[in-house]
């Protein structure tokens, strides 16, 4: 039998491909039928270009603080756009070390690693910041930094990035493998409009973090926290009655800045979750469930306070009906992270197609709590500070589910939850308003790629 009658027996992708056109790389996977052909549209598209600058930054002692110098994670870069949220800080010691690290206007950082390797976004901001060592920093003088982000988070864009990825456990991608990638280049009136609606979204974006952070000063401000600064001591005297009574006999546990905090908040009536609510844990598939096309298998590097960013995992039909009926997220539930980067929660005001990981846990409100509130205080430094005191794991943080009930939820009048909560929804609404802009930028370079410019900018005008 030949192989062209074994190919079609079995239904299998093959790729032809010259003795000369290898580049370095054997593997079949770099020669898929999908990046072959991207890698012809591009070609047929008009100017190509490639990035000039490619800069990996030092590694350096990875110890965060509450101030200093403010320091971009690889978890803050999301498709398209820098989620600041939740910031990190390093010693400003250390400014000199990580010299090589500072942000410049117009840069585009780029996951170098991890599960979701080759998220790119633009740095729009004039506020000194340093990237850490798992982001990689693309420069150039040639082409907008907002075009350069928009055409990577394009299908041809994320496939051409996906094709140098190495590593199985741990996909990498290689600075070497970006110098190869060409970018389509347009003319500069049409790099300029993709430029300007990622700097309007960037606006939108400020604008929705503008209003969680004024959400959330409220908030402290009715807790006695707003200035509020942790006690650094790190001595603590206790009775063997006390550890016996939360069964917790590690130093950590028994910080002082916990009890300040505590003694703060004494005076607001409090409630624990899980007297507010019921909750269902989400379920895990296995990697080998996932698949290039399908439902949204929604985990917790697809997540942030904004909701559900941007899913990379998808399960089959199939599984997806035999799951939803348990796993699916509800209207009027409130997602909250167990596992990772713990404690991101949100509130749903639809039902989200799609099955939730085992890292979340869907709260369901039994009283009279306005939801948007109830994700306002989880993500609330002082809900952070129990969930960091209650975690454990040494490598992935965990919180089991019976500790997340135990968490202390202050209750407010409704009349100041709703005014919260309208905040929150305020927020969202300029979150979506930047996602939309991003999507149409996206999909604008899209068909410039595929068809010309001035059907691109006719869907613009649309």
């Amino acid at each position: 039998m030949s192989w062209q009658e074994i190919v079609e027996k079995y239904d299998l992708d093959v790729s032809i491909v010259n003795f000369s056109e290898l580049f370095g790389r054997i593997d079949a996977e770099y020669y898929k039928p999908e990046y072959l052909e991207t890698e012809r549209i591009i070609f047929n598209s008009k100017e190509l270009v490639r990035l000039e600058k490619i800069i990996h930054p030092n590694e350096f002692i990875r110890v965060y603080q509450h101030k200093g110098l403010r320091l971009l994670l690889a978890q803050n870069v999301r498709d398209n756009f820098i989620d600041f949220s939740n910031e990190s800080f390093v010693n400003p010691n250390l400014k000199e070390k990580i010299s090589r690290n500072k942000l410049n206007y117009n840069d585009v950082l780029m996951t170098r690693s991890g599960a979701n390797f080759g998220q790119t976004a633009p740095y729009k901001e004039s506020t000194e910041t340093y990237a850490c060592a798992d982001v990689l920093v693309l420069r150039s003088n040639n082409i907008l930094g907002g075009y350069i982000s928009t055409f990577l988070n394009t299908t041809y864009g994320k496939r051409l990035v996906s094709r140098g990825c190495y590593g199985l456990a741990q996909p990498h991608i290689s600075p070497s493998y970006l110098h190869k990638i060409n970018i389509p280049k347009p003319s500069r009136n049409f790099e300029i409009i993709i430029d300007e609606l990622v700097n309007e979204s960037v606006l939108n974006n400020e604008k929705a973090i503008g209003f969680c952070s004024q959400a959330e000063a409220l908030l402290l401000s009715e807790l006695g926290l707003s200035d509020y600064t942790p006690n650094e001591a790190n001595i603590s005297i206790r009775d063997l009655f006390e550890c016996l009574q939360d069964d917790r006999f590690d130093a950590e546990y028994w910080m002082p800045k916990y009890d300040e905090m505590q003694r703060r908040v004494a005076k607001v009536p409090q409630s624990k979750l899980g007297q507010l609510v019921n909750h269902k844990k989400g379920v895990e598939v296995g990697s080998e469930s996932y698949q290039e096309e399908g439902e949204s298998f929604i985990r917790v590097s697809d997540f942030s306070i904004f909701g559900i960013e941007s899913v990379e995992k998808k399960i089959s039909s199939e599984l997806y009906e035999n799951l939803k009926k348990n796993y699916q997220p509800k209207k009027g539930e409130v997602l909250f992270t167990k596992d990772g980067t713990i404690g991101l929660s949100y509130a749903l005001d639809e039902d989200v197609k799609g099955v939730l990981s085992g890292a979340f846990l869907r709260l369901q409100p039994k009283t009279n709590i306005n939801i948007h509130y109830l994700a306002l205080i989880l993500n609330s430094l002082y809900c952070k500070y129990q969930i960091e005191r209650m975690s454990g794991g040494a490598i992935i943080a965990h919180l089991k589910p019976e500790s997340a009930m135990q968490i202390n939820i202050p209750i407010l009048s409704p009349d100041r939850q709703d005014e919260l909560g309208n905040m929150i929804i305020q927020s969202l609404q300029k979150r979506n308003e930047a996602k939309h802009l991003l999507e149409k930028a996206k999909r604008a370079v899209e068909i410039f790629i595929e068809q010309d410019e001035e059907k691109a900018l006719e869907y613009l005008a649309s």
